[in-house]
């Protein structure tokens, strides 16, 4: 699979079929285009923590499925109800890079834990854009949780 595949895509179009993060093994790359918020406690792997939340794994995998929809650019890839992943491709507006967003529900005692990774699958730098996703998207589920 060409850059230019991947470029020229819309939605999943062009990308790899998706695969579920192992996000017990996962390392990190390099390259500062990628950023992971996980629970505490659950890997080292991680650019900040997610504080656990006092929810049933029911509730904050129903959030986390649903936190994609209304999202300018982004379309819904994959779900492993079994892990309680779901993954997206975010296109950014003006180039059309690909990001995949993952994220992930674990329970944990006391409540539920979220993964959300975020990173560019072209390029060295992102400017940031993976952290300011991240945060976003922790907004809209916090926001979700609310609204009950």
């Amino acid at each position: 699979m060409s850059t230019l595949d991947l470029l020229r895509g819309r939605g999943p179009a062009g990308l790899p079929p998706p695969v579920p993060v192992d996000f017990e093994h996962l390392v990190l790359p390099p390259s500062p285009n990628a950023h992971l918020a996980a629970p505490p406690g659950v890997t080292n792997e991680r650019h900040e923590t997610i504080p656990l939340l006092p929810i049933s794994p029911e509730a904050a995998w129903a959030a986390l499925r649903m936190a994609g929809e209304g999202v300018p650019r982004c379309w819904k890839l994959a779900e492993w109800p079994d892990r309680r992943q779901v993954q997206w491709v975010v296109r950014t507006r003006f180039a059309n890079f690909p990001d995949i967003l993952a994220g992930q529900v674990v329970p944990l005692p006391g409540g539920s834990g979220f993964f959300l990774f975020s990173r560019s699958l072209i390029g060295w730098s992102d400017f940031g854009v993976n952290r300011r996703r991240v945060a976003a998207w922790r907004a809209r589920l916090d926001e979700a949780l609310r609204a009950g």
